[in-house]
């Protein structure tokens, strides 16, 4: 019984928020694209796959000082696309690339840690690979 009811109440929630009168506010007037301008982000979502700018590796695991190899030379390809880090693409996640992580952390407006775990690279291949990069 207690499953069916969760099961109503789950269903019924959304019809009941579909319905509900839209609440105009001082932001409505407000483009998406003066948003993205203020933000430095990206006001364009592109298509992700073959065309990537970068392409070392399509391995995403997470990144910190001391890393090294093709997933290094990915994330310091994408800093460089997304942010103009201008950092050797060479696969050594050294102090520079820490620096430019953060940097890019702090654009994003993510968590500021120096490392690249799954957020990181998500927002970091989107940024890469947005048209108008670099961005900050």
């Amino acid at each position: 019984m207690r499953r069916v009811l969760t099961a109503v109440a789950a269903l019924a929630l959304p019809m009941s928020l579909a319905a509900a009168p839209a609440v105009a506010s001082a932001t409505d007037t407000v483009k998406p694209a003066q948003v993205a301008d203020k933000s430095n982000r990206p006001a364009v979502l592109v298509a992700q796959g073959p065309d990537d700018v970068c392409d070392f590796t399509d391995s995403r695991p997470s990144l910190r000082l001391g890393s090294s190899g093709a997933a290094v030379q990915q994330a310091q390809c994408y800093l460089n696309q997304a942010i103009g880090a201008g950092l050797d693409e060479d696969g050594d996640f050294g102090r520079v690339t820490q620096s430019a992580t953060r940097a890019f952390q702090q654009c994003a407006g993510i968590v500021v840690d120096g490392r690249i775990g799954a957020q990181t690279w998500s927002f970091l291949s989107f940024w890469a690979n947005a048209p108008g990069a670099p961005f900050c």
